[in-house]
């Protein structure tokens, strides 16, 4: 086994480098509690992003740390690290031909009609509020459709809920959809814009486990976004996950995956509707 140097940290906090034998247990934790396997590669990855915490606890070593949030251990200290360690990353209209899909195929001839919409691994909110937008310009401000969005980390669902982004993050959004719904920051949010009220009313955030039984207050949706996350888990895993994602579509509903994900070996009955596009039966 290669030998790391320490990591130093700002003010003069040492820590020495997580062994195999720690990050094995942080794996395991990790995939009981998440769903997420983190292969053997991730270890730099795991141990950077959980440096920071260990400083501020005052912990001098990943074995030490992992005590603490252990089963038996702090819950609260359990979900920061969950929150420090799960990836988050996302944009707006991600996957763009998603987004052409539920205009072209999938909203025509709803106006009017009640609309509920599941985006189950929301991370910061851009693609809720990219569903939002798609919703509010077809079906109107007014019309009765909502979106839920959901995800395990408790922080990247503090700044869904703010609708408050850095205008950067802007670039994905087409241009009349970034006049109509958001609004340029002044003052002490130069360099950042809102969602608007109007849209952000239409929207909900809950913090879901989809490894666990799902609440049963999320009810069912006409779609269900499911895009990135299941591939980060094993076939079991992503098996257990689908089916009970499924479970919450109404006839005739919609599941949509990621690019890179299919659901070969889920055994669910859902049919293509087009490709990472499946349809319930009704």
């Amino acid at each position: 086994m290669t030998l790391a140097s320490p990591l130093i940290l700002p003010a003069g906090f040492t820590l020495e480098p997580m062994s195999d034998a720690d990050f094995a247990r942080y794996q395991a934790l990790l995939e009981r509690l998440t769903g997420i396997h983190l292969a053997p590669i991730k270890k730099a990855m795991l141990s950077g992003r959980l440096a920071k915490r260990l400083r501020d606890r005052g912990v001098n070593g990943y074995g030490e740390y992992f005590a603490l949030i252990d089963d038996g251990g702090e819950a609260q200290e359990r979900q920061i690290a969950i929150d420090l360690v799960t990836t988050n990353e996302t944009y707006f209209f991600r996957e763009p031909k998603h987004f052409d899909a539920l205009r072209e195929r999938f909203l025509p001839g709803r106006q009017g009609q009640p609309i509920r919409v599941w985006s189950a691994a929301c991370a910061s909110g851009e693609e809720s509020y990219s569903l939002a937008m798609t919703l509010a310009d077809a079906l109107g401000d007014d019309g009765p459709w909502e979106i839920h969005g959901s995800d395990i980390s408790s922080r990247v669902l503090a700044t869904a809920g703010r609708g408050l982004y850095p205008m950067e993050r802007a670039h994905h959004i087409p241009p009349h959809y970034l006049k109509r719904y958001c609004l340029r920051g002044t003052g002490d949010y130069m360099g950042d814009f809102l969602i608007t009220r109007e849209l952000r009313r239409h929207v909900r955030f809950h913090t879901v486990n989809l490894i666990r039984p799902l609440p049963p207050e999320l009810g069912r949706f006409d779609l269900v976004f499911l895009r990135n996350v299941i591939i980060y888990f094993d076939a079991d895993t992503k098996r257990r996950v689908v089916e009970s994602v499924a479970a919450t579509l109404k006839p005739g509903g919609w599941l949509v995956v990621g690019h890179s994900e299919s659901l070969l070996g889920a055994p669910v009955d859902l049919q293509m509707e087009l490709p990472t596009i499946y349809r319930k039966p009704g």
